[in-house]
């Protein structure tokens, strides 16, 4: 078995992360950034699209490309037509599939939507729309050969700084408890659905990684201990509600060493962060890697 084979279709640095500590050589490249036949598609390729997610309508709002709409099935026959079908097939059920989504589901969509809460009046019923498109997708995924395939839990939607300045009502030290309490739930449920997938599906090696315990315990039970004095705010500007194109050189209190932060952004970890992710990932992981 080649472990030099990845599909992300949602990628943050925490992945890269885990490749350089699987020492696993080359990243996967942005699929859309090659052209033509390109040796680096038999290494894998990196389908993230930023602010995308398990509903179509989270994609559709930042212009993102949706779970639906995924190139997977182009690049496959992109693979097929550099080496055969035979070498294809190999490298497609040997690869290692990461699914990373469902953060921008809720802090971008559901909670911030009246349609959507008057469409679905308790987010457990959105829930259960969320949960059947994943169960779609991987079904789709292991349709087209798929078989090791490790899908993110939520983090602790309620720790983020940029959910605390939009949800936290002034109280700027503290995570929001109901953010929390969402996405432990809807960890429960991914985990239920993914055993019925496991059961269902033949000769599927489908796992969880849980995100939400060990970015949880970095934030509130040890933070210093692993190096971290700032816990609530990002390093990129001021810290609360910066992001993407907000974050760059020019951002005014940008702070000089981001390694002391969790975050780097209002909502995405640090370097820092995501190496101590990326060890707890690369070990609950193991089984990925048999």
């Amino acid at each position: 078995m080649n472990l030099n084979h990845f599909s992300f279709f949602r990628l943050i640095n925490l992945y890269n992360i885990a490749v350089d500590t699987l020492q696993l050589g080359s990243y996967p490249q942005a699929y859309l950034s090659t052209h033509g036949v390109s040796n680096e598609l038999l290494i894998g390729a990196n389908f993230a699209s930023v602010a995308s997610g398990y509903d179509d309508s989270t994609a559709n709002l930042y212009l993102a490309i949706s779970l639906s709409k995924q190139y997977y099935g182009e690049y496959q026959s992109r693979v097929v037509g550099m080496i055969g079908q035979a070498k294809a097939s190999s490298i497609f059920s040997n690869a290692l599939y990461i699914i990373s989504v469902g953060t921008s589901d809720l802090i971008q969509n559901y909670y911030i939507s009246p349609i959507l809460q008057a469409t679905y009046p308790n987010i457990h019923q959105y829930f259960n729309t969320l949960l059947r498109n994943y169960e779609q997708f991987i079904e789709n995924l292991h349709s087209m050969g798929a078989r090791r395939i490790g899908v993110a839990s939520l983090a602790p939607l309620g720790c983020l700084p940029g959910a605390i300045t939009i949800f936290g009502f002034g109280n700027n030290n503290q995570c929001v408890d109901r953010l929390n309490y969402d996405a432990m739930y809807f960890n429960t449920r991914l985990n239920s659905t993914s055993q019925i997938l496991r059961n269902r599906l033949s000769n599927l090696n489908l796992l969880v990684l849980d995100i939400y315990q060990p970015l949880y315990n970095l934030i509130v039970n040890n933070p210093i201990q692993n190096g971290f004095y700032e816990t609530r705010k990002g390093c990129c500007g001021l810290g609360t509600i910066e992001t993407a194109s907000l974050c760059n050189s020019l951002a005014i209190g940008t702070c000089s060493n981001a390694s002391h932060h969790i975050f780097w952004d209002a909502f995405h970890p640090s370097d820092a962060a995501n190496n101590l992710l990326s060890s707890y990932m690369t070990i609950a992981g193991a089984s990925l890697l048999n």
